[in-house]
């Protein structure tokens, strides 16, 4: 690839995320961006396992995407690196990783259901990210499809600001086209492959329709933009130029979100849709620049330039079975060349750059140099992980990606003894890759445990194991990742004196610790309060990192310790005989010391559950629910099926997709996501500690 031909300025490049629930038509809709600008030339289906973007083999046997891909493409004059990223909720790190180093984003919707759970999740990580996004209500030619209905659905689930831009002609089997309201033009699909459209006039009888949705939309940019206002008022015409800019302005701030329609699958909708990603989503010299820190904890922005030192963030690493280690880098300033040397400033650690490549889903483009903007694979990286900054000139920190926590753990082992040294390095690598998936070994078993964020997560795993590694597993039954916490909040002091001849050590610690509350799925929190130097500032890290490691086994049953806050108050230090390790174990004996006066409880996840069925199975899958120690939290109509939401624990949730089959015949969906750890019942707490 000649990248000098295709490089562009940065006001024209789009780095952006396809986002949605699972089965929304995410793919499909990556697929017709991918056909429509010139990327390929064969229309992809995700049912006919052929879609470009779901390239393993476990996404085209099921249909769904498991890992982010990255493609690129041109739409009128402009660059658009797209990311397309799950909806199953177990594969959430993914979305996470995406959102962190994209600009913008398009959340698809299925405008049978409008919101639904995993949209309110990825909604949420893009919030997290202060992410611009516009809104595709896709599936308009399905039975059920409600545009209206799914806009309501964004305000009152999402709490957002939707403003369409369009409206439908048609719907279900007669959806034909959509009106474009800031043109007020219709336009209409005519080949069956949708690349051929025409504009028209609007149809007699949508003119008051439209008429009335474009009153709303001016009106809530009149709300936010100061401008829009003042021509609204005094001349009532607005130019089409104003309140495109006015839209950009707005969705930029996050203010509102401008919401689109179509039908992917139909072919139909997709080239507005690539217009609006270059009307309103952002270029990188639109949003604020990356914040960074250097080695010393100073804040620093890293403007999006190509003269700036180069500055990337490792967001992926993939196992590619040709070229090896391949590290998914966003180039957020300066440009580097293949060959190079960076410096990656969170191992600090030197890197080679052996090849740069852009990513096609699973194919490799190879160039010499990457400029700020680009989304690029390299090549090379021996100690790079997810979540590490590169670098040259002054060394920076980005900020690094936050993990959620694995709910789930099973039990693997190798078939045969020649395959337990090939299954120990097959799951390092998948580890690596995916850093919500946790490896560690059972003392008294000497089980190797996986730990993930559901029952399909690890099903991945160990096919992954099977297929691509060669390793033949035998797996235990699934294992709930139970966690402990405290009550109570307790002080206690740790002393660690060693005299031997020579050097002794000596760390002594006064520390308090507190509960933090459950519903902010806080880990672990660090204060220190000392004053007046009573324990020099290089010994502080390593208490806190004494606390996390007494923290990973609990004492009611030995699980991991969450939802703690350290408080280190005093204590002191000698001149000589003091270190990180004595330090180190003074915390720890510290926090041993008061966990026990702390009440220490265990802790079980809680998963919320939505289930979509028809209205004559309602009563069966409510009992059932209650069995499980569910609590129901709302029951809604949606056309005319029933969405049942519940909280249950995890653990009565097993095997749970077969239950529901029989109960419905076959045709109720479910959907569960991780929600909060809570206090586990008495009689179910004395079951559990048979178990251990």
């Amino acid at each position: 690839m000649d990248y000098e031909k295709i490089y562009l300025p940065l006001e024209k490049i789009r780095n952006i995320g396809i986002m949605a629930h699972i089965d929304a038509g995410k793919t499909t809709t990556t697929e017709r961006i991918l056909y429509y600008t010139g990327r390929k030339h064969v229309l992809g289906s995700v049912d006919e396992g052929t879609a470009t973007m779901d390239w393993m083999i476990q996404e085209k046997e099921r249909g769904i995407t498991i890992t982010a891909a990255a493609t690129t493409c041109f739409w009128k004059g402009h660059r658009i690196n797209i990311i397309d990223t799950p909806g199953h909720v177990d594969f959430t790190i993914e979305v996470e990783r995406a959102l962190r180093v994209l600009d913008g984003a398009i959340a698809v919707f299925d405008a049978t259901a409008g919101v639904e759970p995993q949209t309110e999740t990825v909604w949420r990580q893009a919030n997290k990210y202060g992410v611009p996004r516009i809104a595709f209500m896709n599936k308009m030619d399905k039975i059920g499809a409600d545009f209206f209905m799914s806009i309501k659905s964004m305000v009152e689930r999402l709490h957002t600001k939707p403003v369409p831009i369009q409206i439908p002609i048609g719907s279900e089997k007669d959806f034909v086209g959509v009106i474009d309201l800031v043109r007020m033009k219709a336009i209409y699909w005519e080949s069956e492959d949708g690349s051929v459209f025409i504009e028209k006039e609007i149809p007699a009888y949508l003119i008051d329709k439209a008429e009335e949705v474009r009153e709303e939309m001016i009106s809530a940019l009149a709300e936010e933009d100061d401008e829009i206002l003042e021509l609204y008022l005094n001349e009532g015409e607005i130019p089409e130029e104003k309140i495109k800019s006015a839209i950009r302005k707005l969705t930029i701030q996050n203010k509102i979100v401008p919401v689109l329609c179509g039908a992917a699958a139909r072919n139909k909708g997709i080239q507005p849709l690539l217009d609006a990603v270059v009307d309103y989503l952002p270029s990188p010299l639109d949003i604020p620049p990356a914040k960074g820190f250097t080695l010393d904890g100073k804040e620093i922005e890293i403007p999006p330039s190509i003269d700036h030192d180069f500055v990337g963030l490792a967001f992926k690493i993939q196992t590619d079975p040709y070229v090896g280690k391949l590290t998914y880098v966003r180039v957020y300033a300066g440009k580097l060349e293949k060959g190079s040397y960076v410096y990656n400033s969170t191992k600090q650690v030197r890197e080679r750059v052996s090849r740069l490549v852009f990513m096609h889903a699973d194919r490799r483009e190879d160039v010499d140099v990457v400029r700020a903007g680009d989304i690029v694979g390299i090549v090379g990286m021996k100690s790079t992980t997810t979540g590490d900054t590169l670098c040259t000139g002054t060394p920076v920190l980005l900020e690094k990606i936050d993990f959620p926590e694995p709910v789930i753990s099973i039990a693997v082992e190798a078939v045969t003894h020649d395959d337990e040294e090939k299954m120990m390095k097959a799951i390092n690598a998948l580890a690596e890759e995916d850093p919500t998936l946790r490896v560690s070994v059972d003392k008294e078993s000497g089980q190797i445990i996986l730990s993930g964020m559901g029952e399909l997560h690890l099903e991945i795993v160990t096919d992954r194991l099977k297929r691509e590694f060669n390793v033949n597993v035998r797996t235990g039954k699934p294992q709930v990742a139970y966690r402990e916490t405290i009550r109570k909040a307790a002080e206690a002091e740790g002393k660690y004196i060693r005299q031997t001849g020579g050097r002794g050590q000596y760390g002594h610690v006064i520390m308090r610790f507190e509960p933090l509350p459950l519903n902010e799925n806080k880990i672990f929190e660090f204060i220190d309060k000392t004053v007046g130097g009573v324990i020099p500032k290089e010994y502080i890290p390593a208490i806190e990192e004494g606390v996390k490691e007494a923290m990973a086994t609990g004492i009611v049953a030995g699980y991991p310790m969450v939802g703690i806050r350290a408080i280190l108050l005093d204590g002191s230090y000698h001149e000589v005989d003091s270190s990180e390790m004595a330090f180190k174990i003074a915390a720890s004996l510290a926090f041993k010391n008061a966990v026990k006066q702390c009440d220490p409880v265990l802790l079980e996840p809680i998963m919320k559950v939505e289930i979509v069925t028809p209205e004559e199975y309602v009563g069966g899958i409510i009992a059932d629910l209650n069995s499980r120690r569910a609590q129901i939290v709302a029951l809604e109509t949606r056309g005319n099926l029933r969405v049942i939401r519940a909280l249950a624990p995890l653990s009565e949730l097993f095997g749970y997709a077969t239950v529901l089959r029989s109960l419905s015949q076959g045709r109720a969906s479910h959907v569960v996501q991780f929600s909060h750890y809570q206090e586990m019942p008495e009689k179910i707490l004395e079951k559990v500690l048979k178990a251990v």
